[in-house]
C-alpha cells in the first residue's frame, strides 16, 4: 500500500502481438481500476529476452504495447505505464531474491518446463529464474493485489514466499500480494483450437485475432473458425467452437449467451461466423483508431515514457533502498 491507496501491479511481455483475449480477459477490464487502486502496468521487455529477440523489433513491439495500454482506455495520467528495462530497480531486487529463492522451488515451475521444451536450444539461467524476476517486479512497488490467470499463480505463490521469507528475516519490509479477484473478463479461446487460450504466441496466425488486424482480416478468420458438425449454435461443453465464438460475440455486444443463443436460434454456422466478425470489428475499431493517433504522435508518447518512467523509478526506489540497508549494503551517499 502506498499512502491510503492500495496498489495493483500487472504487466505484458513486449513480444507477438496483443490478441482479443488479451484484450477482453484483462486490458479491457483494467480501465477502472485506476479509481480504487494506485495501478502500476509495465511492458515487461527484460522478461522477453529469455528467447532472443531481433533488438529492432522488440523495441517497435515495446512501443506497439505500451501505445496500445493508451488506446485501449488506460488514462497514463492516472496509471504508471512504463517500461520495464527503465526502472533498474526491477534487475536489482531480483538479483537479492534470487539469493533468497531455492534450486528447488524454481525446478518445480511448471512453465519453466514448458518453455524449456519449447525452446531446447537455448535453456538459459534467464529462463530458469523468470519467476524470481515477476516476483521483484511485484514486491518493488508493494502491490497488494495482482491480476493473474490460472498459469501465472504458482509464480504468484512463489512471489508470496519470497516476501513471507525475507520478512521473517529482516522484519516487516514487502507487502505480502493477493491475487487480484475483482471483475475478469472473458476466456477467450483459440480459432483453431478452442480448448487452448487464445494466445499471441500461436503459431497459427489464423488461431488469433490481433488487436491491430484489419476488419477483412477479422472476418476472414472467424470465416476459418473450428466448429463441429452439429449444426446448432447452442451454449454448451460438448461444442467447444461454437462456445468460444458465442463467448466472443457476447462480450463484444454485452450479451448473455443465453441470449445471444436465443438471436441465433435456427441460424447457419456462416451466418453466426459473419455477425461474431462484424462485432469483433465494431468493439475493436475505436481502439485501433486511437493508436493510429497515438503512435503517430512521437513527441507525446515519448513525454509520456520519461514520466511515467520517472514515476516509477521514484516509488521503486523507495523499496529498493529499505531492502538494500537490510541485507547490509553500504548507504548511497549519492
Amino acid at each position: 500500500m502506498i499512502g491510503e491507496q492500495k496498489v495493483l501491479f500487472s504487466g505484458m511481455q513486449a513480444t507477438g502481438s496483443l490478441t482479443l483475449g488479451n484484450y477482453l480477459g484483462a486490458l479491457k477490464n483494467w480501465v477502472s481500476l485506476a479509481d480504487e487502486y494506485m495501478t502500476f502496468y509495465s511492458v515487461v521487455d527484460l522478461h522477453s529476452i529469455t528467447v532472443r529477440q531481433d533488438p529492432a523489433e522488440l523495441r517497435s513491439r515495446a512501443r506497439r504495447l505500451l501505445t496500445l495500454y493508451i488506446a485501449a482506455g488506460l488514462d497514463p495520467e492516472k496509471n504508471c505505464i512504463y517500461y520495464q528495462s527503465h526502472v533498474s530497480g526491477h534487475a536489482e531486487l531480483a538479483w537479492i531474491l534470487n539469493c533468497f529463492t531455492y534450486m528447488g522451488e524454481l525446478n518445480r515451475m511448471t512453465q519453466f518446463k514448458d518453455k524449456a521444451a519449447k525452446h531446447a536450444d537455448n535453456i538459459n539461467a534467464g529462463l530458469f529464474t523468470y519467476p524470481v524476476l515477476m516476483a521483484a517486479d511485484i514486491l518493488l512497488y508493494q502491490a497488494d493485489v495482482v491480476p493473474v490467470g490460472k498459469d501465472q499463480l504458482q509464480h504468484l505463490e512463489l512471489t508470496r514466499n519470497l516476501a513471507q521469507r525475507f520478512n521473517a528475516i529482516y522484519g516487516d519490509v514487502f507487502t505480502i500480494p493477493e491475487p487480484y479477484m475483482g471483475k475478469t473478463g472473458a476466456s477467450i479461446k483459440s480459432l483453431q483450437d478452442p480448448s487452448k487460450k487464445m494466445s499471441k504466441s500461436d503459431e497459427n496466425p489464423n488461431a488469433s485475432i490481433y488487436l491491430t488486424d484489419d476488419p477483412d482480416t477479422i472476418i476472414r478468420k472467424f470465416k476459418r473458425a473450428v466448429t463441429d458438425s452439429e449444426g446448432q449454435i447452442l451454449y454448451r461443453e460438448e461444442q467447444p467452437g461454437i462456445r468460444n465464438l458465442i463467448d466472443i460475440y457476447s462480450a463484444c455486444t454485452g450479451k448473455t449467451p443465453e441470449e445471444t443463443v436465443r438471436e441465433f436460434d435456427g441460424k447457419g454456422y456462416g451466418e453466426f461466423k459473419m455477425a461474431v466478425g462484424e462485432a469483433v470489428v465494431s468493439t475493436l475499431r475505436p481502439l485501433q483508431e486511437r493508436f493510429q493517433q497515438l503512435f503517430q504522435d512521437k513527441a507525446y508518447l515519448d513525454g509520456i515514457i520519461k514520466e511515467n518512467a520517472q514515476k516509477a523509478q521514484y516509488y521503486s526506489a523507495k523499496t529498493l533502498r529499505k531492502v538494500q540497508k537490510k541485507v547490509g549494503f553500504p548507504e548511497r551517499l549519492f
